[in-house]
């Protein structure tokens, strides 16, 4: 997670953070991405079912319930749990979490116990009630997918009315003063409508807006022709930049992100080593306690049946089971031998990541598409979209 409004325009700066002492459980929500002890963030698939078919959906998630989802008392379980190792951020996600019939009661239970608390959402049923319901258990933000303005969107999510209920949904969170924001999954099939939704960002007056890159995992993998390639990646990055700092200069200081693939980091601080070296060094002390991708280290997910897996992306690779043993003894058993070469991965890439002068920054990037594009979990990510010159020059990391 790449903060550019964050680094780009300056609302955060290093000291802000050590102020905390890095660590995750004293520091305010928009510091949380440079916290230096690492806690997960665990996102839990709460269930299955969904109202919509979305064509990258990692979870593949379905239109049913799963006959194994974890039960009420147990959800409440692994939350006390969580709570109790430090777990800071908890997001609660599915298929579609709000048709989990007790989800209000989880999401409460999370808040009770210090954590805060996060909905991932397609948006479409959050009507004025359930906005209310949510900012009465106090929920900490609400994000709402639209991949593309409202024909490729609905066509992405498989339903004709997806965008314009997604939209409602965003209006009714606002007018209940929930913080509610856009998850955007970037494709050749809306990178041309990025502009489009920065406008309709700027409309609607929302406060933060995710861009997440493609990741091939689930329903997903059968996206790899709607990869970008390197260069309109590059391109599609310098839009981003370019119009966060459009809206911060209209006096509109959006939040804005990019997600899932952390040579955006380098690529920002080398754009600011040519616009404003004294701004460059800052943003690289921020990056460096970043960290890169923290798949294993500092975010984890756990499934509706309580699986546990290095990410929500890692689908294929179960590490434990909380209804066997709970989410805090299988993070920290040092016998979990994927958690343990994902946490010390460095020696173990080879390629362009092994000798890049960025992999501290980095931490070699996404090794799930790594994996799922060469079968090889070591290699580079192909994502990557920085030259050999860019990784071998350009200061230090």
């Amino acid at each position: 997670m790449i903060g550019i409004s964050k680094l780009y325009c300056g609302t955060v700066e290093a000291s802000d953070v050590l102020r905390y002492g890095g660590a995750a459980e004293r520091l305010p929500a928009h510091l949380l991405q440079f916290a230096t002890q690492k806690k997960p963030v665990v996102v839990w698939n709460v269930t299955r079912r969904c109202n919509l078919r979305c064509q990258h959906c990692y979870a593949y998630a379905e239109d049913d319930f799963g006959a194994d989802e974890l039960r009420c008392a147990e959800g409440k379980a692994l939350l006390d749990d969580l709570a109790d190792f430090g777990v800071p951020v908890v997001l609660f996600s599915g298929g579609e979490p709000l048709q989990h019939p007790r989800i209000i009661e989880l999401i409460a239970h999370a808040r009770a116990r210090g954590m805060r608390a996060v909905l991932s959402t397609n948006g479409t049923l959050i009507t004025p009630e359930v906005a209310a319901t949510l900012k009465g258990c106090d929920l900490s933000y609400a994000g709402i997918s639209l991949d593309g303005l409202e024909a490729t969107h609905d066509a992405f999510r498989g339903a004709r009315w997806a965008f314009q209920q997604a939209l409602a949904g965003i209006r009714h969170c606002q007018a209940a003063g929930l913080k509610v924001g856009l998850r955007f999954t970037i494709t050749r099939q809306n990178m041309d409508e990025v502009n489009g939704i920065f406008d309709l960002v700027s409309e609607e007056r929302i406060a933060r807006i995710c861009f997440y890159h493609l990741v091939y995992a689930g329903r997903g993998a059968a996206l790899l022709d709607q990869a970008l390639t390197h260069e309109e990646t590059r391109r599609l990055v310098d839009l981003i930049i370019d119009r966060t700092r459009a809206l911060h200069e209209q006096g509109q200081p959006t939040e804005v992100l990019t997600v899932d693939n952390h040579c955006d980091g380098p690529y920002l601080y080398l754009r600011l080593l040519r616009e404003n070296p004294e701004r460059a060094d800052a943003v690289l002390q921020l990056l460096r306690m970043n960290g890169g991708n923290n798949t294993g280290i500092g975010i984890g997910c756990v499934s509706w049946d309580g699986t546990v897996h290095p990410d929500q992306f890692w689908r294929h690779a179960a590490v434990g089971n909380v209804r066997e043993r709970p989410f805090s003894a299988i993070w920290t058993d040092p016998n979990v031998e994927l958690l343990a070469r994902l946490r010390d991965r460095k020696p173990l890439l080879h390629g362009r990541c092994a000798g890049c002068q960025w992999l501290a920054i980095c931490n070699g990037n996404f090794r799930v598409r790594a994996e799922a594009m060469t079968g090889d979990l070591w290699a580079p990510d192909p994502a990557c979209y920085l030259t050999d010159a860019e990784i071998g020059t350009g200061g230090a990391a």
